[in-house]
């Protein structure tokens, strides 16, 4: 489906790859892929105990925090990165060694992972409130309402989609601008992702 309406509250539960808790797979391309074979995965995990990350060699991985006092990542060459809700998204490499601690109780993320040399991605903080447009020019992109008002999203071609805290939108083969509104206050988070030309 072109626009496809993703929700905290319906998504499919499934175990980390290293068995250390669960996430909630949002979406994933193509249907029915696992851990080894897919091409892009968005999901959305509950972490409330320190610990290492899952090795995806060969994926690209962004991680945003969406609820939580923070999460603070030791990266594989020891540089130390924390993350708020609402910040700053962390990107690495799926096989780099990555060691996760809480900052004060568990925390909620949002991570989207794309196979390298078959598709790139980017993902951001978008606070808004009032109006504001986007262009699309990516084969997928999700918008994402991470905290705040309602946000009503006006689709390339004409549209109207309203997004809750906990939703977003996954937009496949759609370009275009966006019309992006929220009366109160809001934050989402916007990912565009690419088909590499030289990748299979």
């Amino acid at each position: 489906m072109p626009c496809t309406l993703l929700d905290l509250a319906t998504a499919r539960v499934m175990p980390w790859k290293n068995c250390g808790g669960e996430t909630l797979e949002l979406a994933i391309a193509p249907a029915g892929a696992g851990l080894e074979d897919f091409a892009w995965r968005i999901s959305s995990a509950r972490v409330s105990a320190a610990g290492p990350f899952s090795n995806f060699a060969g994926v690209d991985r962004s991680l945003a925090l969406l609820s939580g006092a923070g999460l603070r990542l030791q990266r594989g060459n020891g540089r130390i990165e924390e993350l708020h809700a609402g910040g700053a998204v962390a990107q690495f490499a799926g096989e780099e060694a990555i060691t996760a601690a809480l900052v004060d109780g568990a925390v909620g993320d949002l991570n989207l992972m794309t196979r390298r040399g078959a598709w790139r991605h980017r993902l951001v903080p978008l606070p808004l409130h009032g109006q504001q447009e986007v262009e699309n020019d990516a084969e997928v992109m999700l918008l994402w309402c991470q905290a705040g008002a309602a946000v009503e999203c006006r689709l390339a071609e004409g549209e109207m989609r309203s997004l809750e805290s906990g939703q977003g939108l996954l937009l496949e083969s759609l370009p275009g601008a966006l019309a992006l509104h929220a009366r109160q206050p809001a934050l989402l988070y916007l990912a565009w992702l690419w088909r590499e030309t030289n990748g299979s």
